[in-house]
């Protein structure tokens, strides 16, 4: 053997693809624990600061004050409340799309999902106008409704959750075996016993998580209570009212490690419950043909059209007041509400979707990329990056949003200057949202068998040659489906930013909540329906490409 050869031998060789997975793996962890946990320690360390020093003194004081039940009782009872209404709802709209043969599906499943498409507290502001003590209903009949606290707030997040619930029952709805309802009409069970013994309990998984979802939701729903709660405070009303009304960043920090304990709990149950989940539906299993029934029909195309006329109607209401003199004593048709002749004008509209586009082409690359290195990883190591990819989740977006203040408006931070930033703000919404662009994306490319992998392997092709000649070009209408998701949920949050927001970075949902408690209403219908108009132009824009590329539209929303 030459000295060539033996020196060739004695020199390891270098792992190309080891090294790709490593970057990769950095590139997507480091900025989770920074833009994460970092933020969730600074919270938890805050909230023991105390002017004695680190201790409980901060809990103590908040448990022990008056307040503390009630806002606690509040906010359970908002949430619990709600949360058995929607789930009711969302289960019969779904029941009616799925299981029965109405008319006009396509049309009312897109209506239900308006709702998510629209700021937080648009429902809010759209029953303010109508049964508010201006509201066009409460004026005209007379009626004296006084819709501001429990009840205010209770429908109004019906409606902002009411899609999330939907979407899950929806998919739960979807499949059923037809052998067990045959068995079941051969042995004479009637409509409402086959109802109670196979399909409540094929379905009981679907029914668990969507309480969870909707629960988590609604606790930490800030925009709703804001407008329409008046005096009725809840714990993530009365975090913004410590950090921004009284400067009390300790306290603020206490509620919000309490926020954070009942939506972490609940996000923890549905995994918990989801993994439990069995597939129902086997290689035997036959399709069920919904057929053609009368009466069920009718009162399934009757119900969901109340439902859909509903939420058409306050969404409806927000764009006629944007276009009315002065609602609701002068109706007649103006555009001075367009003119935004405020503070900044227009330009926090401008702001929102530049924000959005950083947050939608940063949300794609973490979030595609950490699915793509999750499929790589084995065992422990895979398991530890899905937590952490999946943590955002449990995180409430004020408390996240106050977690950024805590970091990075430290100047000991090298990371400060990110603060008061139009960055900041993307970031923020990217990792608010990281789980849910996350799982769309490990979705697809679970769906990918990994004999491709295999085959380009055998080839000579690497893992970042895989990865891009192979992998992201089949999931590509899945790529851009996350990218839209980043954009359309940056575009109306509100939580997340309310703390991180100045007057230059002003983005267009605070707009509308600073607008409408300034007593603007009008002009914060009109900022509403300006950012409705662009989501719409983004979900439009999304469609026409995967229309023109021959792609399969895929699942905007999780």
């Amino acid at each position: 053997m030459s000295s060539t050869a033996a020196a060739t031998r004695l020199v390891p060789k270098f792992d190309t693809d080891r090294i790709a997975v490593l970057a990769l793996v950095v590139v997507v962890v480091v900025p989770l624990l920074v833009f994460v946990v970092a933020p969730l320690v600074g919270i938890f360390k805050m909230s023991f600061v105390t002017a004695d020093g680190i201790g409980f003194g901060n809990y103590v004081r908040y448990v022990n004050s008056p307040k503390f039940a009630k806002v606690v009782g509040n906010s359970l009872a908002v949430a619990t409340t709600t949360t058995a209404i929607t789930v009711l709802l969302a289960y019969a709209f779904a029941y009616a799309m799925r299981r029965t043969a109405m008319p006009g599906k396509r049309v009312f499943g897109s209506m239900a999902l308006l709702p998510l498409f629209a700021p937080s507290l648009v429902q809010a502001l759209g029953i303010v106008f109508l049964f508010g003590r201006n509201g066009v209903i409460n004026r005209t009949f007379n009626l004296g409704i006084d819709i501001y606290g429990f009840w205010g707030i209770v429908i109004s997040d019906v409606f902002y959750s009411f899609p999330h619930a939907y979407l899950i029952l929806s998919a739960a709805l979807a499949v059923a075996d037809a052998r067990l309802y045959e068995s079941a009409q051969v042995l004479g069970a009637t409509g409402a016993r086959i109802f109670r013994d196979i399909t409540l309990p094929s379905t009981k998984y679907g029914i668990l998580s969507a309480t969870f979802v909707v629960f988590t939701i609604v606790i930490t729903d800030f925009g709703n209570p804001m407008v329409i709660g008046g005096d009725y405070s809840v714990l993530a009303t009365e975090i913004y009212n410590q950090v921004s009304g009284q400067g009390n960043f300790q306290m603020g920090a206490v509620i919000g490690v309490m926020l954070l304990v009942p939506a972490a709990l609940a996000v923890i149950a549905e995994k918990w419950i989801m993994r439990r989940h069995h597939a129902t539906i086997t290689e035997r299993s036959q399709p069920l043909m919904v057929v053609r029934e009368r009466w069920r029909d009718r009162t399934g195309l009757a119900f969901t059209a109340v439902i859909c006329g509903l939420i058409a109607a306050i969404v409806l209401v927000v764009v006629v007041a944007s276009f009315v003199t002065l609602w609701p004593y002068n109706m007649h048709v103006s555009l001075r509400h367009y003119r935004f002749e405020v503070q900044n004008g227009l330009k926090p509209l401008w702001t929102s979707i530049w924000v959005s586009l950083m947050a939608a082409g940063i949300g794609v690359v973490v979030s595609v990329g950490a699915a793509c290195v999750t499929r790589r990883l084995r065992n422990l190591a895979g398991q530890c990056l899905y937590f952490l990819s999946i943590l955002p989740a449990a995180v409430p977006g004020m408390v996240l949003g106050l977690g950024y203040i805590l970091v990075f408006n430290d100047p000991s931070n090298p990371l400060e200057a990110l603060y008061g930033t139009l960055l900041i703000l993307a970031l923020c919404n990217v990792y608010h949202y990281h789980a849910q662009g996350y799982l769309i994306a490990m979705t697809s490319i679970n769906q990918i068998s990994r004999v491709f992998d295999e085959a380009s392997t055998s080839l000579g092709g690497g893992f970042i040659k895989t990865l891009w000649e192979v992998t992201l070009p089949i999931i590509a209408s899945s790529i851009i489906s996350v990218g839209v998701f980043f954009f359309v949920r940056s575009m109306v949050t509100l939580s997340a930013v309310i703390f991180l927001v100045t007057p230059v970075t002003q983005v267009a949902a605070v707009s509308v909540l600073l607008l409408d408690d300034a007593g603007n209403a009008n002009q914060a219908a009109a900022f509403s329906v300006c950012i409705m108009v662009v989501v719409a132009l983004a979900l439009l824009l999304f469609r026409l490409v995967l229309r023109m590329s021959g792609r399969r539209n895929v699942l905007l929303i999780h």
